[in-house]
């Protein structure tokens, strides 16, 4: 499997990310975010693989995260209503995202991301 790398071209972490990416010559398919949101599927496989909590996932400083109410609301989701949530909007999920076949990277930690790939 390629390295998929799902960003927002508007957010400045992103694009950060992206920088990094191409300074460090790592091939990747880019996907933008908001045009084609991650699956229930792929989310599922991706939590699996991070070992990270699904809340890791979520875009907490969204506004629709904010409008959703999703702090007070989250804690009476099971995981796959989470996941199901999650695969609705790509603005609710947190970015970027890298996925490769054994990495998965959510946010954007230069430090963090030169240890796994760099």
């Amino acid at each position: 499997m390629d390295t998929l790398f799902l960003w927002y071209p508007k957010c400045s972490t992103c694009q950060k990310a992206k920088k990094w990416l191409d300074s460090h010559g790592i091939e990747y398919t880019q996907r933008v975010i908001s045009e084609e949101n991650p699956t229930q599927e792929e989310l599922t496989l991706w939590i699996a693989q991070s070992k990270l909590p699904i809340q890791k996932f979520f875009n907490t400083s969204g506004q629709l995260y904010r409008a959703m109410d999703l702090k007070n609301k989250l804690a009476f989701l099971t995981d796959e209503e989470k996941i199901a949530l999650l695969a609705t909007d790509g603005m609710l999920v947190k970015r970027p995202i890298l996925v490769s076949k054994d990495t998965v990277l959510v946010g954007f930690k230069e430090e963090q991301w030169q240890d796994r790939i760099g």
